[in-house]
Order: C-alpha cells, then sequence, then structure tokens
C-alpha cells in the first residue's frame, strides 16, 4: 500500500518469518535471488465483505453507487511445491488478503498509469505443516 494511502502517510512494515524486511524492493530481492521457483496449485478460495462501509479519514470515498467502498478478505489456499517441479514434494498453504479501496483511485486518479483500484491492507501467507 503507498504511503498516501496510509493515516498519516506511514508505510506499512514487512515481516517475513519473523523478521522485518526494510523495504518492499528488499522483499522483491529477496524472493528473486534466494527463493527456489515456487508452483502452486490452488485448491480452494473465498472472499467475504469484512466492512460493507469502509472510508479512510480524510480521503475521498468512491461514490456510494460503484459498491466499491468496502473491505474484502480473500482467503485461498492450496498446494506449493518449491524448486524443480518433478522433485519437489507438494506443500499445504493458506494465503489471506484483506483489500481495501485505494483513496487515490477513488478521488480520480484512476487513469493515471499505475494506479489500482483496491489495495492490499494486510496478506498473511502460511505453510501448513
Amino acid at each position: 500500500m503507498p504511503a498516501a494511502a496510509m493515516p498519516g502517510g506511514a508505510l506499512p512494515s514487512i515481516n517475513f518469518n519473523g523478521a522485518q524486511v526494510p523495504t518492499a524492493a528488499a522483499m522483491q530481492t529477496m524472493f528473486e535471488q534466494q527463493m527456489p521457483q515456487p508452483h502452486y496449485e490452488v485448491q480452494c478460495y473465498d472472499c467475504q465483505v469484512v466492512n460493507p462501509n469502509y472510508t479512510l479519514e480524510g480521503t475521498q470515498a468512491w461514490p456510494a453507487k460503484t459498491g466499491k467502498n468496502m473491505t474484502i478478505l480473500v482467503a485461498v489456499s492450496g498446494y506449493v511445491k518449491y524448486g524443480k517441479l518433478k522433485e519437489a514434494q507438494p506443500r499445504a498453504f493458506s494465503e489471506t488478503f484483506l483489500l481495501v479501496p485505494n483513496p487515490a483511485a477513488a478521488a480520480g486518479k484512476q487513469r493515471m498509469k499505475n494506479v489500482k483500484e483496491w489495495l492490499i491492507q494486510t496478506q498473511t501467507f502460511r505453510i501448513v505443516v
């Protein structure tokens, strides 16, 4: 989520295996250089509206007729293999996202390049053992 969308302009923290990662760029580099190639098989997904009347204080909301002033919980589960597809053992995973409307898009900036209508407010990925 961009700093402009956060209360007070603070950036969210990124944690990986209990350790804080300083920047999104550092997380991207870690995944590209240290993690083996993942192969996902999604078995189930679900989504639910968590808050049907969400607005971020001090920002412009979407017009009510769009139905976009809400938070949405998305849950995904399945199997993931890391490394060479034929050699890797499948491991169960679950991943949860909380999506919120992007105030920059609601303010009419959606025509700008790379402005998404929805942002991930929180994301949790777990390998199920």
